[in-house]
């Protein structure tokens, strides 16, 4: 009798066992008391996709429509009903828009405002991030609760003090009255401000007992370590310079100083509003290289503020 009642011990004690390994391993008992959620409707989901693709059409048939216009022929731009596949496609409308406007001269300038002038931002904001995160200095929060405050204000009210400060300097209709301005970039400081904030600073605590000064601590730690957030707030403060439209308009005069956004509007005032194909060409000029920058590093913008994030 107690060989029989040891036995039955030994199978409960199995069973018990087993049952609790299901219940932690998530095995098909445990799954069955979970509870799943509330499906949606059939209708709220239809609703949904629905936003979705109408959304994204609102982005999409746009820019379909720019570039599918600056390759039809120009009688097709104006047919109706809408003519939304081309029958035939041609450039001219791309060679027409080089003859009318110095588009060559509005590349070189947008190339050069828009490089010197992201690198020389990203290295303010870095130099001011570091500042902020592993120096410290009387003021400090008062001053960076100053420098976020300047992302409140939008940058139209500036533009009658940048442009007396630059014309008293004699930088008018020049590269550097152009660039110099809008080198100060709050939201580029705050991208990686945010970002070295998660750096363990014991690393920098022991590079400066090896005698490691801030430059080099710096240089060789803080920034390859925050390089996807760097990679992330060019990419953005590239675009940005790349469409900046208000500020070279008011401080160039002449067009061989005009960017691709003012070339544009260049390029209208001399086709008027009837040769529609050339003006899309234009505005090809001025958005594929963006568009093409943009969807070559998408996963690195969104890895980088992800990266920011999650640390």
């Amino acid at each position: 009798m107690s060989a029989l009642t040891l036995e039955n011990q030994k199978l409960s004690g199995a069973a018990g066992s087993s049952g609790s390994a299901d219940a932690a391993g998530g095995g098909p008992r445990a799954n069955r008391g979970r509870r799943r959620g509330p499906r949606r409707p059939l209708w709220l989901r239809v609703l949904l996709i629905l936003a979705v693709l109408g959304t994204i059409g609102m982005f999409l048939i746009p820019l379909y429509w720019l570039f599918s216009s600056s390759l039809k022929p120009h009688g097709e731009i104006y047919s109706w009903p809408l003519q939304w596949i081309p029958t035939s496609l041609t450039l001219e409308n791309f060679t027409d828009a080089w003859k009318s406007a110095p588009f060559d001269r509005f590349f070189l300038n947008s190339i050069i405002t828009t490089g010197v002038g992201t690198l020389l931002e990203l290295t303010l904001a870095i130099l001011c991030a570091y500042a902020f995160v592993f120096v410290e200095f009387r003021f400090k929060k008062v001053a960076f609760a100053l420098i976020i405050a300047s992302m409140m204000l939008p940058g139209h009210v500036t533009l009658i003090v940048n442009y007396i400060t630059v014309a008293n300097l004699g930088w008018l209709n020049s590269y550097a009255g152009i660039i110099l301005p809008g080198i100060a970039s709050a939201f580029a400081m705050f991208l990686l401000y945010q970002f070295m904030r998660t750096i363990d600073k014991d690393i920098l605590q022991a590079a400066e007992i090896d005698g490691a000064g801030h430059l080099r601590r710096m240089v060789l730690i803080v920034v390859p370590l925050s390089s996807p957030m760097i990679l992330t707030g060019t990419l953005i403060v590239m675009v940005g310079k790349w469409n900046e439209y208000v500020w070279p308009l008011i401080v160039t005069s002449t067009a061989d100083m005009r960017t691709l956004p003012i070339g544009l509007l260049f390029l209208r005032s001399q086709e008027g509003y009837s040769n529609w194909g050339v003006i899309m060409a234009g505005a090809v000029f001025v958005s594929l290289p963006m568009l093409i920058l943009f969807f070559l590093a998408q996963k690195r913008i969104i890895g980088g503020l992800a990266a920011g994030a999650l640390k």
